[in-house]
């Protein structure tokens, strides 16, 4: 089964030839020549007509035709003004689809509709620049997003599936967490692309996570992971204290409040202990 005819190095080759196009080292262009990844993707994503999907970096509309047959709507999102007219073409017969001329680190979260509303699936191979950015502000900022299937440097997703007590485990690990869990992965090959990256990639799906704590709460919580993170080496309540310039006494406090050891370092807390000292550092006026 084909499921996306511009999967293959010649359709790709073809398509950006006719164009006059080059992929861009600074956008991060690499395009998906290989269909059975698209066919994982897809696998992964479990899509339905019910679901409307947000697509970030479409390119010329590899991923994007297969969505369209899956999905009730997608809308994709497309910094690279060069590439709208070949998906004007590649796309021509794809009838619930929306490209959006934007950024999508800046575009504002209401312009990302569909027609059947706020986008409630993230499918998408990111462009590596932008691929933590997008992936955690759209968690943050899209509540309807129920789950998020994305192609990512290895790397990256090793920091979104860390830990706590691994080296990959920080405070964006945290933030993210906040929000998204990991559910399932696999690796995609250098050669699965044109041009091939000097990275290795790895394709995540990422299910929302409901949390009873409200919002100022849960940013109060990721403000306390970078505070506990800017100087990971020292203690909890000596990075805390030093990253959000309050008292001794009032770190002790917030901590106490919080039920957690200010001795202990910032990669041996869990999700949960973050969520707690959010709350107490609210409770306490530290965070607003």
């Amino acid at each position: 089964m084909v499921h996306s005819r511009l999967a293959t190095p010649g359709a790709t080759a073809e398509v950006l030839r006719s164009h006059g196009i080059h992929p861009r080292k600074a956008l991060g262009q690499h395009f998906l020549v290989d269909d059975n990844v698209v066919g994982r993707i897809l696998g992964l994503a479990d899509l339905s007509g019910r679901d409307a999907v947000l697509e970030v970096g479409p390119g010329i509309g590899t991923l994007t035709v297969a969505l369209c047959e899956v999905a009730g709507a997608v809308i994709a999102v497309e910094r690279d003004e060069r590439l709208l007219e070949i998906l004007t073409d590649t796309t021509a017969g794809c009838h619930a689809l929306t490209v959006l001329h934007a950024d999508a680190v800046e575009v504002p979260v209401a312009e990302l509709m569909t027609p059947l509303g706020p986008p409630s699936a993230f499918v998408a191979n990111l462009p590596y620049a932008v691929a933590a950015t997008v992936v955690l502000r759209f968690f943050e900022e899209i509540p309807a997003l129920r789950f998020a299937v994305v192609m990512v440097q290895a790397e990256v997703a090793d920091r979104m599936v860390a830990e706590p007590g691994n080296k990959d485990y920080g405070a964006y690990t945290v933030k993210l967490r906040l929000h998204a869990c990991p559910t399932g992965r696999f690796a995609v090959s250098p050669a699965c692309f044109m041009p091939p990256p000097r990275v290795e990639s790895t394709v995540l799906r990422l299910e929302r996570v409901e949390r009873n704590v409200s919002r100022t709460k849960l940013l109060a919580a990721g403000r306390m992971a970078e505070a506990a993170f800017a100087q990971r080496r020292k203690t909890l309540r000596n990075s805390v204290r030093s990253a959000l310039g309050i008292d001794a006494d009032t770190v002790d406090s917030v901590l106490s409040e919080a039920g957690v050891d200010g001795s202990r370092r910032a990669e041996t807390l869990a999700v949960s202990e973050f969520l707690a000292l959010g709350s107490s550092a609210t409770e306490y006026g530290v965070l607003p």
